[in-house]
């Protein structure tokens, strides 16, 4: 027989296939871009690639169930943050907000500091912007329809009702977007124009979701933490609403409350018919634009020019400063230490290219003025293109997190944004520090490879993924059990993380020795038809995710 000519084989490692089963150890083959063989000693042949895995683990590649990556994965050194991770599928399209449909240009205005803009696309809708990942970047890349840049395709900041003209409109974008490709669909209700969408029209938005057995996922209405009970209580609302798609699946996006709330709300939530699942990344800081932070929701909804010009005038700020910023000081999540407890990431301001890294307090001292006035001042010179990394007033222990990070229907999440000079470090340590902290705590690393591949590719619909088996795609990480961790803390956030050095996608060694190796095996990933067998595995395989203890490293 004739050698293949991309036939790779994996030696002597311990694979934990993604399935919940005991690890074993058992040599991995690959021909083109699918696994051929599982199990036992494959002999390699004359001009095979071998890659000696003997003392480190062979897992399916990570899928980053929230990633802000949509226009970053193209760079090199976001590469490389991911697939240090063993993170080879990113999905997009989060919070409502990304470039397609339409040509790209208000979805790159708005979300700037957090997507970033796309060096190619220009319009063409899903299908061109996921032609756009394929053979450009070392990982893969999904794509969620995003319903707030459908509702301002259709109605533009318009805050009003939809119309049944507009309704269908945007019911047929989302549609078109399922059909080429599209995992399902993604709303951010604290974003705008997301945040003037009622339940109904995105119950009716998910009718196309359901039919194509796409996934609803959200960033919940209300911010989170004490209002994450009347932000459940609407998802569950949109997926047991109407006839049309009753039994649409949820997923709930970076979700953080206190274990007990959620563990009870959860369950209320599957006790409703519900399917629900969530995303939750290892930190208890989050990273939001600091326009809305510190100001009311109308400027959201401004045009740029329009809200630079209003922050600018004096009179709109001393009504700022006297009527809305003392609210600020009584949101639950911040309170009066707000300034200190805000940190600049990323602002394209020259002039002010000192300030991220350092608090809205400090920017204020160093400056001389009041903290709202530097703030405002902030937001002004950067027009708006300001992102934070933002401490909570009351910071869960570790072990809190654990709790749900067990939890079923947990899947991995970063919440990763790549802009700015000082970013949240989640980006380039959440799923090394999964590893590095909860291996033990929250799961084994049998539970880990189901948590963090397995279970999410079944979510989204990336049924060739997720599990080493025959004919899968070679989605794959190998892991050092003894030194992987994340490197990247709230100081230095741009650092890789350690131990995972080698990695394939798509067949292609991606990752060697922990360098890049400039092939661009990625593809932007369509929706595929869930296998008759797949709904039992899922099941199995959440049972397996169920807490389990297990010392970090042990072979």
């Amino acid at each position: 027989m004739t050698a293949h000519p991309h036939r790779t084989v994996l030696r002597g490692g311990t694979v934990i296939d993604g399935t919940g089963a005991p690890r074993r150890v058992a040599d991995v083959e690959i021909i083109g871009d699918v696994i051929g063989r599982v199990g036992g000693d494959i002999e390699p042949r004359h001009a095979d690639h071998t890659v000696d895995c003997t003392g480190r683990f062979v897992m399916p590649g990570f899928i980053d169930a929230h990633a802000h990556a949509d226009g970053a994965v193209f760079r090199t050194d976001v590469q490389l943050a991911l697939l240090r991770q063993g993170v080879t599928t990113v999905i997009g399209g989060q919070d409502g907000v990304s470039y397609a449909p339409g040509d790209g240009t208000w979805a790159g205005r708005y979300f700037a500091a957090i997507n970033g803009s796309h060096p190619t696309y220009t319009g063409g809708g899903v299908g061109e912007l996921l032609r756009s990942y394929d053979a450009t970047t070392p990982v893969n890349v999904g794509y969620l329809v995003p319903a707030g840049t459908v509702r301002h395709e259709v109605m533009g900041m318009n805050a009003g009702r939809a119309d049944a003209a507009q309704l269908a409109r945007m019911r047929q974008l989302v549609a078109d977007g399922l059909d080429h490709g599209a995992l399902g669909l993604s709303t951010g209700l604290d974003y705008v124009p997301g945040f003037f969408a009622d339940t109904a029209e995105l119950a009716a938005l998910c009718a196309p979701v359901a039919e194509a057995g796409g996934l609803y996922v959200t960033h919940m209405r209300g911010g989170y933490e004490a209002n994450t009970a009347a932000g459940l209580r609407e998802v569950v609302a949109i997926c047991a609403a109407g006839d049309a798609h009753a039994g649409v699946r949820g997923h709930v996006s970076h979700l953080h409350v206190d274990a007990s709330d959620a563990e009870r709300l959860l369950a209320e939530a599957a006790a409703s018919g519900a399917d629900l699942s969530f995303d939750m990344y290892p930190y208890t800081r989050g990273c939001t634009l600091l326009s809305m932070a510190v100001l009311p929701p109308e400027y959201s909804a401004l045009d740029v020019e329009r809200a630079v010009t209003r922050l600018s005038d004096p009179a709109e700020r001393a009504q700022l400063r006297e009527e809305w910023f003392p609210s600020v000081a009584h949101k639950p999540s911040l309170g009066p230490q707000w300034p200190s407890m805000i940190r600049v990431a990323h602002t394209p301001a020259v002039g002010w290219a000192w300030t991220p890294g350092l608090t809205l307090a400090e920017i204020a001292a160093r400056r001389g003025t009041s903290v709202e006035d530097a703030t405002l001042d902030l937001l002004v010179s950067g027009r708006l293109e300001v992102s934070a990394v933002m401490a909570v007033r009351d910071e869960r222990p570790v072990e809190n997190l654990a709790r749900l990070f067990a939890h079923p229907a947990h899947t991995g999440g970063s919440d990763g944004i790549f802009v700015g000079a000082v970013p949240h470090p989640r980006a380039w340590g959440a799923f090394a520090r999964y590893l590095a902290a909860y291996i033990g705590r929250s799961f084994t690393w049998e539970a880990a490879a189901v948590h963090l591949a397995a279970h999410t590719a079944d979510r989204f619909g990336l049924h060739d993924r997720g599990i080493l088996r025959i004919g899968n795609a070679a989605d794959i990480a190998i892991v050092d059990p003894s030194t992987a961790t994340d490197a990247a803390t709230y100081d230095a956030p741009r650092q890789p993380a350690r131990g995972i050095d080698d990695v394939f996608v798509n067949g292609r060694q991606v990752l060697r020795g922990g360098t890049l190796t400039g092939v661009h095996a990625g593809r932007g990933l369509r929706r595929s038809p869930a296998p008759l067998s797949r709904t039992a595995g899922a099941a199995h395989r959440s049972r397996q995710a169920s807490p389990q203890t297990s010392t970090k490293g042990t072979p």
